[in-house]
């Protein structure tokens, strides 16, 4: 059936904006996608052949003329039309949401290695899986430098913070993973494995926010 690859491609674009992390790049499908609408646009090229004398595109088609023929090339047309949409709101989707994580200060090469659940890889993992395709590596690389020589310009203030005022100053926070050393205003902090902290959370906002401190109540 025209579209049933694409629309496996919007119910996966509806899931990504709810989730916490990126699933992998369902290349499979966006290549059948892209297939079928090849696969239309060639069987569109022989319909209109076909309504002339067979060996050549007719310039000018009157759909009065041969009223199925006009049908099949309306269906061709809206269903290539409406697999392009659904590829361009998939890729929409998951630029969003890339974008996103950039501004949350994520690492790519986090997004590049995840498991077959969308977790980060680890020592327990069933194995890394390629989350991000070739093209959205590259457009990650190329927005963080954008985003690095724009947050360049205002050394000052911190624009990847949280926009709500903090209720409170200090905070207690556990390392859930080795950060090593960091400067605050009251000195050095070694963030080693499973140590706690009571700190200001102006200093550890975007280590919470990349996941290497938890925040506790």
């Amino acid at each position: 059936m025209y579209g049933e690859q694409a629309n496996k491609l919007v119910v996966d674009a509806k899931r990504i904006q709810n989730l916490p992390h990126l699933p992998p790049y369902a290349s499979t499908v966006v290549r059948a996608t892209t297939k079928e609408v090849r696969d239309l646009d060639r069987e569109t090229m022989n319909l209109l052949a076909q309504s002339g004398d067979g060996t050549q595109i007719k310039s000018f088609f009157n759909p009065a003329d041969d009223p199925s023929t006009a049908c099949a090339l309306l269906v061709n047309h809206l269903s290539m039309r409406r697999n392009k949409r659904c590829l361009l709101a998939y890729h929409r989707t998951r630029t969003d949401k890339l974008e996103q994580m950039c501004w949350a200060g994520v690492d790519v090469s986090n997004l590049s290695q995840t498991t077959n659940n969308g977790q980060p890889s680890g020592r327990n993992s069933a194995g890394p899986v390629n989350s991000l395709s070739a093209e959205e590596e590259q457009y990650v690389h190329q927005y963080n430098d954008l985003l690095a020589a724009y947050k360049g310009r205002w050394t000052d203030v911190d624009l990847t913070g949280s926009l709500e005022p903090p209720k409170d100053i200090f905070i207690d926070v556990r390392v859930l993973k080795d950060a090593g050393e960091i400067q605050t205003e009251y000195g050095s902090i070694n963030l080693t494995k499973n140590s706690q902290f009571y700190v200001r959370q102006a200093d550890v906002e975007r280590l919470i926010q990349q996941g290497y401190l938890q925040r506790l109540s």
